[in-house]
């Protein structure tokens, strides 16, 4: 997928009611995960994506700065985010538990 035409989201649209569901994409495109919850809100926020697993099942959740991942809008208006990480990478960092 060519992210170079989607539109970057702004500060005040990085919130939970816009981003849970997003898909993240790794290196090469790859799905990595998707967002399950987010604490906060705008670029200082926590993301909860889940990782692995088959349609949310087995997945693992891992909180990641929001500002490590790059959240846009496709041409349908999907929102979904970029980021360096591999699937693998997401899956070593510590399972997420909220309090």
């Amino acid at each position: 997928m060519d992210h170079s035409n989607h539109v970057r989201l702004t500060d005040a649209e990085l919130t939970a009611d816009i981003l849970t569901d997003a898909t993240i994409y790794g290196p090469d495109d790859e799905d990595i995960g998707s967002v399950s919850h987010v604490h906060g809100s705008g670029n200082t926020a926590q993301i909860v994506i889940d990782v692995g697993g088959f349609l949310g099942i087995g997945a693992k959740p891992v909180a990641v700065p929001c500002g490590q991942l790059d959240f846009m809008r496709d041409e349908d208006g999907e929102v979904h985010a970029v980021t360096t990480w591999t699937k693998d990478q997401l899956k070593a960092m510590p399972e997420h538990v909220d309090d």
